[in-house]
């Protein structure tokens, strides 16, 4: 730390503080900047070059003195204090108490930034992780170590999904610690409320860490935000063992920070406006999941963005599917035919789901089941679409069969409870039963030795 102050700064721009005159800055290096009035902000050596420092500010710009503000470089990067004290506890964007709890005392200081894990230091995922939701569970499988992104809209119910899986996600054993690290950015401050309230009435908090940055913070919070609680999260998981599930809502407002501060720095915009450097700049957030060989622990990743106009080409979410291990997909569609949550099967996908299902894993029958229940619900929206056209007496017996099935998935297998927490048995019975208006020879993706063993026990209980 140096006690030298500058007061040497040239211009403001939006979020950026240009400072003349600096020899020895660091790239992301903490800088302390004080203001006439006394009162003091962070910010952070985005750019250096020539003698001049570019930071970004942890706050707002708006009409402060340039003549008067003085800036103060630390010496330091961004560290966050870590102990297994986080859990239970909500932060700010910053990593500040939000709760009114003491703040985190720890030796144990953290670098921020991170990396990426190194390929052949990664074990392969294969462990089941079972969120209680019959749509992931059952056909899109999220596995230990994975990152599996939500892609939904605005005015969706991605929260509320976020919220459950967050209150209902173990690992199978229940001798394992699982923990979660949530951290919402650019949210209201009745959604931090929803997501505080979700977590304490469900006795969750125990075993959360919550970072929130609100719409109302400064958008720079938005770029720690995420930060922080991986950051978190790699401690839980590597030093303490724990297998850790960290929800990360919404990446949408992150990039439009990310735009923010390319534009004040009048770099020339990638799509969209975008920087060219986010396909960078997320994948050094999404690759700091997964398991380490000889490590205990895991980070599993749920991103959540919204996509701008329900378009799934935009660059947000094309960059974040071609980094990460699928996409579960949210369908307007089935939102306003009240389906909850409107997860839309057919587009979703899960990249390592045949890693963690199966015999001794979940279920033998999973695979064959989840194969023919997509086959059986693509049937029966394409018979769907053409009884609009021909009406629905045109159909033939199978075609009806197939739509009632498509209907009835619907209904009983995506459609869930708030409070309805299905284990992967459940799931997987329900699907048999959806099962039961087609014969044995129209279940042409199972053996039959599946169907006996299984059909027979489903309908018996039907």
């Amino acid at each position: 730390m140096t006690d030298i102050s500058y007061k040497t700064i040239s211009k403001i721009a939006g979020p950026l503080m240009f400072v003349e005159g600096v020899e020895n800055a660091a790239y992301g290096e903490m800088v302390e900047i004080k203001l006439p009035n006394g009162e003091r902000r962070q910010g952070q050596v985005l750019d250096t070059r020539q003698g001049l420092a570019v930071v970004q500010v942890f706050g707002a710009t708006l009409g402060l003195n340039i003549g008067d503000t003085s800036v103060r470089f630390l010496g330091e990067t961004a560290q966050l204090a870590v102990s297994d004290e986080m859990l239970g506890r909500v932060f700010d964007g910053l990593g500040n108490p939000k709760d009114n709890g003491p703040k985190i005392v720890s030796k144990t200081k953290v670098d921020l930034v991170g990396s990426g894990i190194n390929p052949y230091s990664r074990e392969e995922p294969s462990e089941f992780i079972q969120t209680g939701m019959s749509n992931i569970d059952g056909m899109n499988t999220l596995v230990r170590g994975q990152k599996l992104p939500i892609f939904s809209g605005a005015g969706l119910p991605h929260n509320l999904l976020a919220a459950q899986i967050a209150r209902q996600a173990k690992v199978l054993g229940g001798s394992e610690n699982f923990s979660v690290v949530f951290a919402a950015m650019g949210i209201t401050s009745e959604e931090a409320n929803f997501f505080v309230k979700q977590f304490e009435e469900s006795g969750a908090l125990g075993r959360t860490a919550l970072f929130l940055n609100l719409s109302s913070d400064p958008s720079m919070e938005r770029l720690l935000t995420p930060r922080l609680a991986l950051t978190t999260a790699e401690y839980l998981a590597y030093e303490r063992d724990m297998h850790v599930l960290v929800i990360m809502t919404d990446m949408t407002n992150y990039c439009e920070a990310l735009r923010e501060i390319s534009a004040a720095r009048e770099e020339v915009p990638g799509r969209r406006g975008y920087p060219g450097y986010m396909y960078t700049d997320l994948s050094s957030l999404y690759e700091r999941a997964g398991k380490i060989k000889g490590r205990n622990g895991s980070v599993t990743q749920i991103p959540i963005l919204t996509m701008p106009a329900d378009d799934i080409t935009h660059p947000i979410p094309d960059l974040t599917g071609y980094i990460t291990e699928g996409q579960i997909v949210m369908s307007r569609d089935l939102h306003r035919g009240d389906i909850h949550p409107p997860v839309d099967v057919l587009t979703s996908l899960s990249r390592l789901m045949n890693q963690g299902i199966g015999k001794g894993s979940t279920r033998e029958d999973h695979r064959s089941l989840a194969d023919q229940l997509y086959s059986s619900y693509a049937q029966g929206k394409d018979a769907r679409s053409l009884a609009a056209i021909v009406g629905e007496e045109a159909l033939s017996d199978l075609d009806r069969k197939f739509m009632k099935v498509a209907n009835d998935f619907e209904r009983k297998f995506v459609n869930q409870g708030m409070d309805e927490n299905r284990s992967i048995e459940q799931t997987l019975d329900i699907g048999w039963e959806l099962l039961s208006e087609l014969s044995d020879s129209e279940l042409n993706r199972i053996k039959p030795e599946l169907i006996e063993k299984y059909r027979k026990k489903s309908g018996a209980g039907a």
